[in-house]
Formats: structure tokens, C-alpha cells, sequence
């Protein structure tokens, strides 16, 4: 990737994991994700203004990639609910990076080196150990974040194939976050347990909420133009770097255990992530 490419999907790593810590700083899950929702709604009427409709190939893939992404915030915010940061971050990330190169060779036809094998085994054996890290979390925890990765390489292939069809980048992603901004909101509504606690806690939780809303349009928005530009197992791989951050934010923020087993295994698994996608 071209040097001004990386340092954004860098700065995409950066802001994944502060959004990712505000999401998970919210107790009411559902208000969380609806707050997140809420500015992706904005941020999308604005970006559709400006940029106008994406070719029509594309539609499709921002159906599915919304659908994808709005199971991806419920799973997201449920995993942080019962399990820890430091735990279910670099879980559901490294996961999706696994999930997306096993996918590539087994229906895409892609092959990879002894050094991307090896690869694939260090990040198996890592998130494996990294489940099973420490006491704080829960098998609840781990289970969502399972699902939650399994959320995240599919929406990642689907929009890496699908901003290649629209013919400009920043209208599939206006209209993506539109989308997702619309339909997120209504299903939390829907499902609250009690809508009048979950008002409260949009009302209490609106500001934390904004600015992680924020960080992760940006974020997202950033990897999206970047896979647009780079191959997108490279892309989805470097903004992984962000796994290193979530034992730190998980110490600093939330009082969860610095266990050096967790931040090994952690470091390990995003060691195998580099070599599956640079080998």
C-alpha cells in the first residue's frame, strides 16, 4: 500500500479500539448500538447529498453488508456486555482476519505461502489460548465473540468486493451507513425489554455514544475507501494492528486483569495475522 494509505488505515486501527472501548463503557447494550446507529443515520443523509447513488452493481452488496453490519453491532455490544475488552476484541478481530483467508483459499482460489500457513496456525492456536486467558471473562463472552468475527469477515468480504462495483467509493459508503443507520434503531426499539429504561439510557449515554458513533464512521469509512485502493486481506490485516491496544484500554479503562498471558497470546496472534497476509 501507498505510504499515505497506511498511516490512514493505521489511524483506522486507532480509532476501532477507542469506539470499540466507548461501546463497551455504555451498560445498556441496545442503547449503545442505537447510538452508534443514530450517527451513521446523519452522517449517511449527508454522504448520500454530496455523492449521489453508487453504480447499481453495487446495491446488492450494500443490502447484505448493512443486514451484516447491524447483526455485527448487536453481537459486538452483547459480547462486551458479558465478557472483557481485552478479551473479546482481539478474539472477534483476529478471528475475522482467520475467517477471511480460509475463505479466500477454499472458495476463491487464492493460495498461500508456507509463511501465510504457518500463519494461520499461530492465529488459530492464539485465539484459542487467548479464549481461555485469565478469569474475567465468560464462555458467554467468548461465544458472541465468536459470532461477532464471524459478522465481521463476512461484511469485510462483502464490502471489498462491493466498493470495487460502485464506481465511487464514498457514495457505497454513505449509502451503507444510511442504511444501517435506519434499520439498527428500529430493531433495538423493538426488542428493548423496557423501552423506558432504554430511553433513559440514550438520554444519560448520548455523548459518549456521539463520539463513538463518530470513530467508527470515520474508521470504517476509512477501510472501505482503503480496500478500494489495496488488496483487502492487506487492508484487513493491518487495521487488526489495533488488537495490541485492547489489553491496555482494557487495564486503563475498564480495571480488567493485565495478565502477561493474555497480552502474549494477544501479540502472537497478531504476529500470525502479519505473516498470514505478508507471506
Amino acid at each position: 500500500m501507498a505510504p499515505a494509505v497506511t498511516a490512514l488505515v493505521l489511524l483506522a486501527a486507532l480509532l476501532h479500539s477507542s469506539w470499540n472501548a466507548m461501546a463497551k463503557s455504555i451498560p445498556d447494550r441496545l442503547a449503545s448500538a442505537t447510538l452508534i446507529a443514530l450517527v451513521y443515520l446523519v452522517s449517511g443523509i449527508a454522504g448520500v447529498a454530496i455523492f449521489g447513488l453508487p453504480d447499481p452493481a453495487s446495491w446488492p452488496f450494500i443490502a447484505v453488508s448493512a443486514c451484516l453490519q447491524t447483526g455485527y453491532l448487536l453481537l459486538l455490544t452483547a459480547s462486551y456486555k458479558h465478557g472483557d475488552f481485552s478479551q473479546v476484541y482481539p478474539l472477534a478481530r483476529g478471528l475475522a482476519v482467520l475467517l477471511v483467508a480460509v475463505v479466500s483459499v477454499a472458495f476463491l482460489g487464492e493460495h498461500l505461502g508456507p509463511l501465510q500457513v504457518t500463519g494461520v496456525a499461530v492465529v488459530g492456536g492464539s485465539l484459542l489460548a487467548l479464549a481461555m486467558a485469565g478469569k474475567g471473562g465468560s464462555r458467554a463472552g467468548v461465544a458472541f465473540a465468536v459470532l461477532t468475527g464471524v459478522c465481521i469477515s463476512a461484511y469485510s468480504v462483502v464490502d471489498g468486493m462491493g466498493v470495487r462495483e460502485s464506481g465511487s467509493p464514498f457514495a457505497y459508503i454513505a449509502w451503507l451507513f444510511l442504511l444501517q443507520g435506519m434499520v439498527l434503531p428500529a430493531v433495538c426499539w423493538l426488542t428493548a425489554p423496557d423501552r423506558t429504561a432504554f430511553v433513559a439510557a440514550l438520554g444519560s449515554n448520548w455523548k459518549v455514544g456521539t463520539v463513538g458513533g463518530l470513530c467508527s464512521m470515520l474508521a470504517y469509512g476509512i477501510v472501505v475507501w482503503a480496500q478500494n485502493l489495496a488488496p483487502l486481506a492487506l487492508v484487513s490485516a493491518l487495521r487488526e494492528s489495533s488488537v495490541l491496544l485492547a489489553g491496555v484500554i482494557g487495564f486503563v479503562v475498564f480495571g480488567e486483569k493485565f495478565s502477561k498471558a493474555r497480552m502474549a497470546w494477544t501479540t502472537a496472534a497478531l504476529a500470525g495475522i502479519l505473516a498470514l497476509q505478508l507471506g
